[in-house]
């Protein structure tokens, strides 16, 4: 399937050669990490407590305008900490207090009924941020995300891309009912699951069971024990030489994308998404969601039965449903220009980026390879590595203040990552 005059390629290529962080991306938000570690720090309830990020930005699946997701973790020893819904409220208020008499912060929000209390806040840089209590299965399920994209690089690829597309058309914002940023990345694990060939395997096939319930006891442990049985199941994945391998290019990744979820609405009031098992499941026959009371179904392949989509409505999911259609609609459609297919793809302030980024790379099959993207993006390990250093380095110094857990090392993780190499690295 081709649409565009044959521009989608190089025009999904030069999008992201826009929309990928720059050095100067990553810097920002670890600076805000450091600034909201000293907050932290000031704060009598929160002693010994440490500042640790998640989401996106750990996963490396932000673009440069991403959000950055935090949790502030408690100090329980070397146990993972627990605490109540009403103490975690009690301490983000006691943040929220502290942030507005330090002021910098903009739009400061504290949403307490949430089923995961947050504090929400915009920086001086204009990126939106969230601050969460003991979010450690935030910060595992980012992790796997990260790790999983090392499986095949067009994931990553794919997330910004349709993250993107998703703001354009304004289907990317849970508080008014449509998708949020977790459950757009767990729709295009589920696309690589289900194309022909396949890309990715069932996440079952990566880690079985439920994550979420194996974080318990010493944290420490219960970490390795999730990296070790994800390094092993990755490997064993790759290194299958029975798989066939999937060559498509994004275009054509894209546009199937588009079609599998064009008719999303009529599908889902009889059927639910499961990452987990790769495949669409019929809600009235899996015990595990029933009683069904949402418009759409895509399950947490990491704490199953959760609902990832539990925000989306009814009306909205209309209208998440037409915005895959007609897109797919005029992509196919011939004798598209440039200026079209962007403005179907982009938001207003990045197609300015766009106009000044001519279209000059274009294949056939662009498996495995990159167009010459002009910017300092750093490689995931890297990235990766350098968060971890980061970390460290920041327990060391909370180690002046108070005696901290043993985490592993930093190069036990990085030579994990370095061993997961997509096969284009190696």
């Amino acid at each position: 399937m081709s649409g565009g005059g044959g521009l989608l390629e190089p025009t999904l290529r030069n999008i992201l050669c826009v929309i990928n962080p720059l050095r100067e991306d990553w810097s920002i938000r670890f600076n805000i990490i450091d600034e909201l570690r000293a907050v932290v720090q000031s704060i009598e309830s929160l002693r010994g407590a440490t500042v640790e990020p998640f989401g996106s930005f750990v996963s490396n699946l932000f673009t440069r305008w991403g959000d950055l997701d935090i949790s502030i973790e408690l100090s329980n020893g070397s146990h993972i900490s627990s605490a109540g819904k009403k103490h975690k409220q009690t301490l983000l208020g006691d943040v929220l207090n502290t942030l507005r008499r330090k002021g910098g912060c903009r739009k400061l929000r504290f949403i307490g009924n949430a089923r995961i209390p947050i504090l929400k806040f915009e920086t001086a840089h204009n990126i939106s941020c969230d601050i969460s209590i003991n979010n450690l299965s935030g910060q595992m399920k980012s992790k796997l995300l990260f790790w999983i994209n090392e499986i095949d690089g067009r994931f990553r690829d794919m997330v910004l891309l349709v993250k993107e597309w998703a703001k354009t058309h304004n289907i990317n914002d849970p508080k008014s009912g449509t998708l949020n940023s977790y459950s757009i990345s767990l729709l295009v694990l589920f696309h690589f699951q289900t194309c022909v060939p396949a890309i990715f395997p069932p996440l079952k096939e990566i880690y079985p069971g439920n994550l979420v319930d194996d974080l318990i006891g010493v944290r420490a442990l219960a970490e390795k024990h999730v990296e070790e049985t994800c390094a092993v199941n990755i490997n064993r994945y790759r290194s299958d030489r029975s798989r066939i391998i999937n060559r498509s290019s994004l275009s054509q990744l894209f546009m199937s994308f588009l079609e599998k979820f064009s008719d999303i609405s009529a599908k889902a009031a009889t059927q639910g998404i499961s990452p987990y098992t790769g495949q669409w499941e019929d809600i009235d026959t899996n015990m595990r969601w029933l009683p069904k009371t949402y418009a759409l179904f895509i399950e947490d392949p990491f704490e199953q039965p959760v609902n990832a989509a539990r925000t989306v409505s009814d009306k909205q999911l209309e209208r998440i449903s037409e915005a895959f259609q007609t897109t797919l609609n005029l992509l196919i459609a011939a004798n598209q220009d440039q200026n079209i297919l962007v403005s179907t793809l982009v938001r207003p302030h990045i197609s300015r980026f766009l106009a000044k980024t001519p279209v000059r790379y274009q294949t056939n099959n662009s498996y495995g390879t990159r167009p010459p993207i002009q910017r300092a993006i750093q490689p995931a390990v890297r990235v990766q590595q350098q968060f971890q250093n980061r970390r460290s380095e920041m327990r060391q110094n909370e180690t002046n203040q108070r005696p901290v857990p043993a985490i592993r090392s930093p190069k036990t993780y990085s030579q994990a990552q370095r061993s997961w190499r997509p096969r284009s690295e190696t």
